[in-house]
């Protein structure tokens, strides 16, 4: 029943949307979208929704376009940003949002030291970001990891998360697409792969599966393969009780677990969301390299070999890289 009405659903909001020929940015750059190369009229692609408003109303909108309700226990999946002047997404933006689907904010800790490398250290930092007064916080590691299995993977064949992981049986994965100094960028396949690890599953995937501990550099095409594999296995668990939406502001070269990142220089773009995290991402990178702007943010991309996880996720089969880009009516 809960499937026919979600398919009803989302049948009521394809027809008060419509595909994109064309359209303006946040920050008001105009773009044919049919010039965006995975962009496809192809009926059999997954959706990607597009709303170039960023604010709490257009991010609750860009979350329901999906046509979803997720079930049960919900964790929304983020960032919770290094210090106060990482580009984590803002308390005041994602609220709202938060608040409608009843979630508890969920992150795991780093396992490269920073504010965030314990769970007592990491609940402060969330608490001084105005994370802990929009919803609860769960450190999803704080009791160890637990293993997920990788089907198809391409350098590992189980994922290392937090052990609270089981305890949700639903996730919002809520991103700031933005570069990254090891990645080249950071969208939704980095959030529920590095994202998910416990500390030792970030150590496995750095090191492309080959250790749970030390240091987490190793060499970089594994470590993007692994990183596709783990989101495959994150994203193979839940099924239909995952989605993902991400934000393209504040699209600086660095990461939210920088907490001193770059200041960006290039326009926002918008918001995005689907049901899958391989559309999304590759949506993501199609728009920022159609940006007049973006050149440092590409020279980052590139400089890491970052679309190397594209394809990794493609090959193990995360999802498609071809999508409709679809514009939700107001």
């Amino acid at each position: 029943m809960k499937r026919l009405f979600a398919a009803v659903l989302l049948l009521c909001m394809l027809c008060a949307s419509s595909l994109a020929d064309s359209l303006v940015t946040n920050g008001g750059v105009s773009l044919d979208t049919m010039s965006l190369p995975h962009n496809t009229e192809d009926a059999a692609a997954p959706e990607v929704y597009f709303i170039s408003d960023i604010s709490p109303d257009a991010l609750v909108k860009a979350y329901e376009a999906l046509g979803v309700q997720l079930q049960g226990r919900v964790g929304v999946k983020m960032s919770t940003g290094e210090s106060t002047r990482s580009n984590y997404l803002r308390p005041e933006l994602i609220a709202d949002l938060i608040h409608l689907v009843n979630g508890t904010i969920v992150e795991c800790n780093t396992a490269y030291g920073g504010s965030r490398s314990s769970t007592a250290m990491h609940r402060q930092q969330a608490r001084d970001n105005g994370l802990l007064d929009v919803a609860e916080l769960d450190i999803l590691d704080e009791e160890g990891s637990m293993e997920i299995p990788v089907e198809g993977g391409i350098r590992i064949p189980v994922d290392y998360v937090g052990s609270h992981f089981a305890n949700y049986d639903s996730f919002l994965v809520l991103t700031h697409f933005k570069g990254h100094a090891m990645a080249g960028f950071g969208g939704a396949i980095k959030n529920i792969s590095i994202g998910f690890g416990s500390s030792m599953g970030k150590v496995w995937i750095h090191s492309g599966g080959t250790k749970t501990s030390g240091s987490i550099w190793g060499e970089q095409d594994p470590f993007l393969e692994a990183m596709a594999d783990a989101a495959k296995g994150v994203n193979d668990r839940m099924g239909e009780n995952i989605v993902y939406v991400s934000v393209l502001n504040r699209l600086s070269v660095d990461c939210d677990c920088d907490g001193n990142p770059a200041e960006p220089d290039m326009h926002d773009i918008g918001i995005l969301a689907s049901a899958d995290p391989l559309a999304i991402d590759q949506a993501a990178i199609d728009l920022v390299y159609a940006m007049p702007d973006s050149s440092s943010l590409i020279r980052r991309i590139e400089h890491l070999n970052g679309l190397h996880t594209l394809d990794a996720g493609e090959q193990n089969g995360l999802g498609s890289r071809y999508y409709n880009l679809v514009i939700p009516d107001d």
